[in-house]
């Protein structure tokens, strides 16, 4: 334990003490805040300004009902051809582009929108909708139904929906509001921030490896250490700056909930009653929430890099050059990768059977597991998790200690499978 302890201290103090290390892990809780705050002040205070569009109505019956959004006003223009309006309302004119709307509205391209510049999204859809809900009060009309108009300011409704975690109670008062746009968030945000911290030191382990190995550092450092000891310094060594990084992170990131958020949520942005604003604040600012995430990012950031870091220790002992790992490193990422993949499909149902197995598999748990937090996952399955990625660890680090110890000691050929299969064996 001695000599682990010495590989561990030098390993750790050699990373630590750069100024790349320092920089990165003050500004990555003041990105996180950013990404998690930033879809609702930008719908805030990102509006754009307002567009006028000329209309041409072939149809009579569009261009008398639309109205003005903060989107976009009209500007009706009768007796001329769309022609016309283009060559008149060109990027001279200071509008911004043409509607035009053919006799028969149902018809392909009878609704155009000819624009002097680039379009967005959501204007197309303010229009769109417009539209679509002028034509449909149109058809109702046919059907001679009194006080249409009425009938359909009484039957409007808008549903703003608000989900809670049952507790048995019933009372809303008592159970922990949620949202699914909030999960989706944190969901993203951990899961790649553990992608990034597998792949990143994961790297530094087969980057190390191999360049003491290169530099005959290694076969001077196992004189006074057994091969296993020197991998196991290395890994647990890097390992303690990934979490000394996390744990960093999830103290600036309390910190910054208490004091910064409050700053953040003005009384404007109160009044906008924007719920999912409204819960980025509440989540960002219930510290015992945040640092039980923190708490479970680190577990399986630990769990899913010593698993992973064995391999590329073993991989980085096996080859000469990083160059010469990617054949390895290619079979060590494809679990990641996959993990990333089904990430993905965890936002749509958190509860698929493809989301639980993928989250109870070592090699892609640690990136789902803790993607699914967020959406309120049961303990029993983060404990089983976890049990099985550290039992996953002992394994793979026994594994990759039998390919260690004689790689380490092989130069100028790259191995075939066939070959680490006999190191394997070997006894």
């Amino acid at each position: 334990m001695k000599n682990i302890y010495l590989i561990i201290s030098r390993e750790y103090l050699e990373r630590v003490r750069k100024k790349s290390f320092i920089v990165v892990t003050l500004l990555m809780p003041l990105f996180m805040i950013a990404i998690m705050v930033a879809p609702s002040l930008m719908m805030l205070y990102g509006t754009s300004d307002q567009k006028q569009v000329v209309v041409v109505d072939h149809s009579a019956m569009v261009a008398e009902s639309l109205s003005a959004t903060p989107e976009v006003s009209f500007i009706i223009e009768r007796g001329m051809s769309k022609d016309e309006a283009c060559a008149v309302y060109n990027e001279q004119s200071g509008v911004f582009g043409v509607l035009y709307i053919g006799r028969d509205i149902e018809a392909c391209d009878s609704v155009q929108l000819i624009t002097n510049s680039s379009s967005s999204m959501v204007l197309e859809q303010s229009i769109t909708a417009q539209i679509e809900s002028i034509v449909e009060r149109e058809k109702l009309r046919a059907y001679n139904i009194d006080n249409l108009e009425e009938i359909l300011a009484e039957v409007e409704t808008n549903i703003e929906l608000s989900t809670y975690i049952n507790d048995g109670t019933g009372d809303e008062t008592s159970m922990e509001s949620t949202s699914s746009g909030m999960s989706y968030i944190l969901g993203i945000i951990l899961g790649m921030l553990l992608y990034m911290v597998i792949i990143i030191y994961g790297q530094m382990v087969l980057t190390s490896v191999v360049e003491e190995k290169a530099s005959r550092v290694i076969d001077v450092m196992v004189t006074s250490c057994s091969p296993f000891e020197l991998m196991m310094g290395k890994i647990l060594g890097i390992a303690a700056v990934a979490l000394t990084q996390i744990a960093i992170w999830a103290a600036l990131i309390i910190v910054a909930s208490k004091m910064l958020i409050p700053m953040l949520f003005t009384p404007e942005l109160a009044a906008t009653n924007d719920m999912m604003m409204t819960t980025v604040m509440g989540t960002l600012g219930d510290t015992g929430y945040i640092a039980l995430l923190f708490t479970y990012v680190a577990l399986f950031m630990l769990g899913g890099f010593l698993l992973y870091a064995s391999l590329y220790a073993a991989s980085g002992s096996a080859v000469d050059s990083v160059q010469d790992g990617q054949q390895f490193n290619t079979i060590i990422m494809l679990p990641i990768i996959l993990a990333i993949i089904v990430m993905m499909s965890v936002f749509n149902d958190p509860n698929s059977p493809i989301a639980f197995w993928s989250s109870i598999i070592p090699f892609t748990s640690p990136i789902v597991m803790i993607a699914r937090i967020p959406f309120g996952i049961a303990t029993w399955e983060i404990i089983l998790s976890l049990v099985l990625l550290y039992a996953s660890f002992v394994v793979t680090t026994w594994l990759a200690a039998k390919i260690f110890r004689v790689g380490i000691f092989m130069h100028g050929k790259r191995p075939s499978w066939g070959e680490l299969w006999q190191w394997l064996r070997m006894k």
